[in-house]
């Protein structure tokens, strides 16, 4: 079983910078990609960044020059840079990893694995 174990969250101010960290567990073969997810009170679960294991990334608008996702593919981490944070960047932040191939036999995929969930508060 591939668990994923988040950390970093916490209180932020608006315009200071966080760091999370996302780090995958199990016998693993290969992820496809990883990212960070978002959600904000109320509101639905959204794409903030993703990277390959190729080292292409993806960025929410919201947080394009904002923020900066890294991984270290040998260590299966990924990490968010998160700079000039604002209210609006106010939420529960999920570590998601995509096409987890085990390396135990029999070898299984797994589409989808999800973290807990670390909390963002930015706030003065």
């Amino acid at each position: 079983q591939v668990l994923l174990r988040e950390s970093g969250g916490g209180l932020g101010q608006p315009g200071g910078s966080l760091r999370l960290s996302c780090a995958a567990d199990g016998n693993i073969a290969s992820i496809y990609a990883m990212g960070w997810y978002r959600q904000a009170p109320g509101k639905q679960r959204e794409l903030v960044a993703t990277v390959t294991s190729g080292g292409v990334t993806n960025y929410a608008d919201s947080v394009k020059g904002r923020f900066t996702i890294s991984s270290d593919n040998a260590r299966r981490k990924v990490y968010l840079q998160m700079d000039s944070l604002k209210a609006e960047d106010t939420a529960v932040y999920y570590c998601n990893a995509e096409q987890v191939m085990s390396a135990t036999l029999p070898r299984r995929m797994q589409p989808e694995v999800w973290g807990q969930g670390t909390l963002v508060t930015v706030s003065s």
